[in-house]
This record gives structure tokens, sequence and C-alpha cells, in this order.
């Protein structure tokens, strides 16, 4: 069975972490994110992957190569210009071989799809949605189905006398070439608005598939360290990759921890970190390769990504920095913010609620406390 991921977003939510790299290739404990996906598709019996891009191509197919390190196929699709959810899927039709799955590239889920496909087949459906439960369906676009799970319509951001289900698209599919047939080519189509909304008009067979496995999506700056704290904290399936060093941290290759360091896990070290005298490290927290932590540095519930170094007494706290970033002596970065690729940061400034620096921002001594 064959994939399509639809990996064209620019992921300006995200931003500043994603001014250098796509979405679907942020790091996920050390990971590119769409290298899970990818695999949780392998496990589930998918052969081939096409991923629909249009924002730095190259990036992926460097990272993914043809997907033989990670046993499934891979072909990356470029995308000329955008075409919607729909549009980006059509346009790769006449690729694809028979029923196909099709999934955003930022959301991550443990959903059944083998269940999920069965269920698509056992009922003749040419389209079968995912749907997942939310706490408070009103700002989201609610599927509505009846006892037998068949689509009746669905409802966009509802007033509260219009909420008559906490079900919502979880952005996965499974769908026949006869539905893909229904969407104009060469044309900007969305699933939710054109193709669902036309299949139901004409009475053809869309079901729901109802699930409450772990789902969420990395849009946005506080959603990808929660992720990153869900993972760790083993709300979703997760295997830490390489070996427990201590209880509850996990290291790639070699590492070197001064024996008065403290470190409280979950924690995830990559190869070649360096952890100083009397460095506090509190999990959920994930060190990128290559970092370096000084004395008395402390990093809790964080996310730092390759090639960062905190100086003395430096802090982040409940923070992502991106690769390669410079935090001074005494310097804290905390409360939700976030720093792109390559910003020095000087000694004793205090970075919180939520400030973004974009990648390459240098900043002097003392020169913020915010």
């Amino acid at each position: 069975m064959d994939a399509v991921i639809l990996v064209g977003g620019l992921g300006t939510r995200l931003r500043p972490l994603t001014c250098n790299r796509p979405k679907p290739l942020l790091p996920l404990a050390n990971r590119p994110f769409i290298e899970r996906v990818l695999l949780s598709l392998r496990d589930q019996g998918v052969r081939r992957a096409i991923l629909a891009v249009q924002y730095l191509g190259e990036q992926f197919r460097a990272a993914l190569g043809d997907g033989e390190r990670l046993g499934i196929a891979v072909q990356i699709a470029d995308e000329p210009e955008p075409r919607g959810t729909a549009g980006a899927v059509r346009h790769l039709a006449h690729t694809l071989r028979g029923t196909t799955v099709v999934l955003n590239g930022d959301s991550l889920h443990d959903l059944d799809l083998r269940a999920m496909i069965q269920s698509h087949r056992a009922r003749a459906a040419l389209a079968t949605i995912a749907l997942t439960p939310v706490a408070d369906p009103s700002a989201f676009g609610l599927v509505e189905t009846d006892a037998a799970g068949r689509v009746r319509r669905f409802v966009e951001k509802p007033r509260p006398d219009q909420i008559t289900t906490n079900l919502i698209n979880a952005g996965t599919y499974i769908l026949e070439p006869a539905a893909l047939e229904l969407i104009p080519p060469d044309s900007y189509q969305m699933f939710e608005r054109d193709l669902f909304p036309e299949l139901l008009r004409r009475a053809a067979p869309v079901y729901g598939f109802p699930s409450d496995a772990y789902f969420t999506d990395i849009g946005r700056p506080a959603a990808y360290l929660q992720v990153h704290h869900d993972l760790l904290l083993g709300r979703t399936r997760f295997t830490p990759p390489g070996r427990e060093i201590m209880p509850g941290v996990w290291a790639e290759g070699d590492v070197a921890i001064h024996p008065t360091a403290l470190l409280g896990g979950p924690i995830v070290l990559g190869r070649g970190v360096r952890i100083g005298p009397h460095a506090r490290l509190v999990g959920p927290t994930v060190v990128g390769a290559g970092c370096v932590l000084a004395e008395n540095a402390v990093v809790e519930r964080a996310v730092l990504w390759a090639g960062c170094r905190l100086a003395a007494g430096a802090s982040v706290l409940d923070a992502v920095l991106g690769a390669n970033c410079q935090i001074g002596e005494r310097t804290s970065v905390e409360q939700g913010a976030v720093l792109g690729d390559g910003c020095i940061i000087g000694d004793d400034n205090h970075l919180s609620r939520g400030v973004k620096l974009w990648p390459g921002v240098t900043l002097g001594d003392e020169a913020i406390r915010f």
C-alpha cells in the first residue's frame, strides 16, 4: 500500500524554528520528526511513502534519500505550485497503486492504521476519515456520523447549539482511486472543504474511524515542546534512542558527565554531549548532539538542538534552543522562549514569556531582561 504525506507547508507558526528547515524535519528527541511518521507507516504495512513537498525539498532528499535506511521506499514529489491538500494528492494519482493512505506531515499519533484499513475495506468505503475526540470542539471542524459510522455532515467551528459530537478530523484518510478521480486535476482543492462535501452530495460511502489514541500536531512552539514532554513521559508510544546509562537517562553514543552533575530523568542525550561540574538536568529534557553544558548550568523541561553551548551558571527552563546557540554566563532562557539557530546571547540576560529570537541574533551582556 502507498501513503502520501503532505509536507508542503511553510511552518510559519513554528518560526523561528522553521526558518532554516521544514517543519517535518524538526528534530523530535534528536531524530527528524518525519522519520517517526515513516517508521510508523512501515510497521503498519505501508511499503512506499510519497512526500508532497513545496518548501526546501532538497533537505528532505538529503535527510531521507530513497528510504532504504528506514526500510520503507520514499519518493519526494515537488509541487510546482500550491494545490491544497486534496489537489496535491490528485496531482500524484497517476503514481498511486490502489487504496492509499493520506496523512499530514506535522501530526503525531498512535493510530491503529491496520484496523482503520480493515474497517475501510469491510464497509466498502470510498473514503475513511480518522476521527479524534477533543475536550472543546468549538474551535474545530466537527465530523458528525450516524450509528453505523457513516459521515452525515461536517460542521466548521460550530456554535454551542451546533455541537452534536466531540469528534474532529484527525488529518489521516484512507482513499480509493474513485474518490481521487472526483478532484478536478490541476486545481486548488481541500479535502475538508471540497472533496469530502462533494462525496456526501453524491451519497458516496464516507465513514469515520473514531480513535482515542494519542494525537497532536507540532504546529506551534508550545506544542513542539509539549510533544517532547509527552514522548518522554510515556503518553505516546516511544522508545528512547541509545542506551540507558542511568535510571531515566538515555545516551546516543559517548557522552561525558562530570561526577558532580545531577541528572533526573527522563532525559535523552545526543552523541558527544558534555556536562560540567554541578550542572543540573531535569526531565523531560532532550539535549542534542555535541552540546556542552558548563559548570552550574541548568536545563529543565527543555529541548536543545545539536551544538548548543551553555556557559557557567546559564539556565534553560521550559524553552527551546535551535542548533548551535550560545548562552552566556548567568543568562536564563525560560517560560516558553524560543531561539532560532545560531543565536549568541551574552552574559546576565533574561529571556522569558515566550520571547522569540530569529536565527543568528546576537545580544551583548546585560542587553535584555524580558
